[in-house]
């Protein structure tokens, strides 16, 4: 017994680790951006290496071996769609256009073995209920749906309205659980007398009062201390029992 499961962790580990390798090698795509293929091919490799780890019924270089395979033939073929946009095309598919100046292009539908109830699922999923709005719709090889909006419909932004707006940037992080993040000072040319006098200000004496600070897009610092004094704090849940 003891002996088995020495077998099986050693098992584990060697799937463990091949796996991470395989997975880091083939990229760092979201589930939501795989077509089809990839999702089932990334369920065929993870079933590989559970089976690696628990089957002790046979040799376990076989099971590595099939997972090396798998790794190395998903490797080869994204780079082969990488270097060949034809290739490219014919292996992972391309964006179809299913609806044009609101109407439903029935054949491409067919092409795409979609229902039309999924497109019009998948337009109200963005916010779309008339499907007389839309300009174009193209279903990507993801299965998502990417919408343009007849020009009437579209939102009014600020530049339609001639409003000066604050450009677009990223916050900073300069303190978190009470210590101060020199470098990220440095990358937004402040130093700690700054931090400090900032702090001052707002009535804080002490960094390790601070639970996160951030310094905002526009030069304002934003803090979060650890007491909060919030007079009343919003509650979702609708149970109130003791646990």
């Amino acid at each position: 017994m003891f002996d088995e499961a020495l077998v099986v962790l050693v098992r584990v580990i060697i799937s463990f680790f091949s796996l991470l390798i395989y997975t880091r090698l083939l990229g760092k795509q979201e589930v939501g951006q795989l077509s089809f293929f990839d999702y089932i091919n990334g369920i065929t490799i993870g079933s590989i290496a559970a089976t690696l780890a628990t089957d002790l019924s046979s040799k376990a270089w076989t099971h590595w071996v099939g997972l090396s395979g798998y790794g190395l033939l998903t490797f080869l073929l994204q780079f082969i769609t990488v270097k060949n946009r034809y290739l490219g095309k014919v292996l992972d598919g391309e964006p179809t256009v299913v609806i044009e100046d609101g109407k439903i292009l029935e054949k491409n539908l067919m092409k795409m073995r979609i229902k039309v109830g999924e497109i019009m699922l998948l337009l109200r999923d963005r916010g779309i209920f008339d499907i007389s709005q839309v300009k174009l719709a193209v279903l990507e090889i993801n299965g998502n749906l990417s919408v343009l909006q007849k020009s009437e419909y579209l939102p009014v932004t600020p530049k339609d309205l001639n409003i000066h707006t604050t450009p677009s940037a990223l916050s900073t992080e300069v303190i978190q659980d009470g210590i101060i993040i020199e470098q990220n000072l440095q990358q937004r040319k402040k130093d700690r007398n700054w931090l400090l006098q900032q702090l001052q200000v707002q009535g804080i004496t002490e960094v390790h009062q601070v639970f996160y600070a951030l310094i905002l897009p526009n030069d304002q610092l934003y803090i979060d201390k650890y007491e909060d004094h919030v007079n009343k704090k919003s509650d979702m849940g609708d149970y109130h029992g003791p646990y």
